[in-house]
């Protein structure tokens, strides 16, 4: 049996492109699945179309994520990665709640088009078994980091010792995506630049000690 070649230079440099090529047609599948998601609907979406709006065939979305559920899987999760900036190098606690509820509502002012495409999408799981399990725990990891925030912050003494850690998550994650909703039927009715900074304010007062 020949014993195998040693990878070269040029071998390692180009596997490190077939990745980039990998990851990068990835996320121009995502971003097109957005796309179409926003512009025709959840039900309308098809692979085929989300493959045309990226350029390739719907093979390559079938190939790269398996089914329409699978593809709307990674799309609730990458367009909520990173969804606020700078979240994830604050320690848990009450500034890092108040940083996440004002930052929240400001990247929903954005306008995002992945933002958009997961409220739509988080909307139709209430009716969509293949959904519902999907967004229950995008939800649930919300509400844990939320609850930590809360926990974290009545432990080291900046949030009154009678705020309950599971009941303020729920209220929070409920608000939050309410103004999102809100956001998404009637842009033009809200200002999120004043909005954020009134709703953390509020948060602010009710927490702390």
């Amino acid at each position: 049996m020949p014993a195998k070649k040693p990878l070269t230079a040029s071998s390692r440099g180009q596997r490190r492109t077939q990745v980039q090529r990998r990851t990068a047609t990835r996320a121009a599948l995502l971003k097109a699945a957005a796309e179409v998601v926003v512009e025709t609907g959840v039900r309308s979406a098809t692979l085929a179309a989300v493959g045309e709006r990226a350029g390739y065939s719907r093979g390559i979305v079938t190939h790269y994520f398996g089914s329409k559920q699978a593809l709307f899987q990674a799309l609730a999760e990458s367009s909520q990665s990173g969804f606020v900036p700078g979240i994830g190098n604050m320690p848990p606690g009450l500034d890092r709640l108040i940083a996440l509820i004002d930052g929240y509502i400001r990247s929903m002012g954005d306008g995002a088009v992945a933002g958009r495409a997961f409220l739509l999408l988080w909307v139709e799981a209430a009716t969509s078994p293949e959904l519902s399990a999907v967004f229950q725990e995008r939800d649930d990891s919300f509400r844990a980091d939320l609850r930590t925030d809360i926990a974290t912050g009545i432990a080291e003494g900046e949030i009154r010792a009678e705020a309950d850690p599971d009941a303020t998550a729920i209220a929070v994650l409920g608000q939050l995506r309410g103004i999102g909703m809100q956001q998404l039927l009637a842009p033009a009715a809200l200002d999120s630049s004043q909005l954020r900074h009134v709703v953390a304010d509020q948060w602010l007062r009710a927490l702390r000690r």
